[in-house]
């Protein structure tokens, strides 16, 4: 590959191709984004998307990337705070994953469509993102619920964060059209506040 082929011109910045991939993947899922069909979306040449990031797959994990890792940053730093009790923490912690699912719900959507799916992007997920956060939580989770599996909690958070991508059925069942993003936030706030009630509800604090 030259290096004309890895700096193949295109009218956008790196940040802004990789948005537009997370979108199409969220939108139509891995099999069915062709390379021409993210061509035609970054109106660049058919070749773009192999020149730079050798192939579909290679594209896909850039895009994952650039979503997730400034939110395993902010996770990272949310759990080393001690200057917070471990329920104060978890409260955070919930919190601060449901408005970012609602910040970034077509990330979790990729998330969901992949979890269901044995597949060698599920084990890039796994073995970069939710594995990692999983091993970020379990001393806490152990700590504040030894009698349940962290396994079990874990699952208990994450599955209302996943369930922000299901807008579709959501307007099924309110009867309302598009959700807004203030819409979308004020849903994320009502199931943090309802899962971290019915996991510690020694606690009455709405989560913050």
């Amino acid at each position: 590959m030259t290096a004309r082929h890895r700096n193949a011109p295109v009218g956008l910045p790196e940040s802004e191709v990789l948005a537009h991939g997370l979108d199409a993947f969220a939108e139509l899922g891995y099999d069915a984004t062709s390379v021409r069909e993210l061509a035609k979306r970054l109106e660049v040449s058919h070749n773009f998307i192999n020149d730079r990031y050798a192939s579909k797959a290679g594209f896909w994990r850039a895009v994952i990337d650039e979503a997730m890792r400034p939110r395993m940053a902010r996770m990272e730093s949310m759990v080393a705070d001690a200057a917070h009790t471990d329920e104060q923490r978890l409260r955070h912690i919930v919190a601060e994953l449901y408005r970012d699912a609602a910040d970034l719900y077509v990330m979790n959507r990729i998330i969901a469509d992949e979890s269901g799916r044995d597949s060698d992007r599920l084990d890039y997920l796994t073995e970069h993102f939710i594995g990692p956060v999983f091993e970020l939580w379990r001393p806490l989770l152990v700590r504040l619920l030894p009698d349940v599996p962290p396994e079990t909690v874990f699952f208990a958070i994450t599955g209302p964060a996943l369930a922000l991508t299901h807008e579709p059925l959501a307007r099924r069942l309110s009867g309302t059209g598009e959700v807004t993003p203030a819409e979308r936030a004020a849903r994320a706030e009502d199931l943090a506040r309802l899962v971290l009630d019915g996991l510690l509800p020694r606690l009455s604090s709405p989560a913050s």
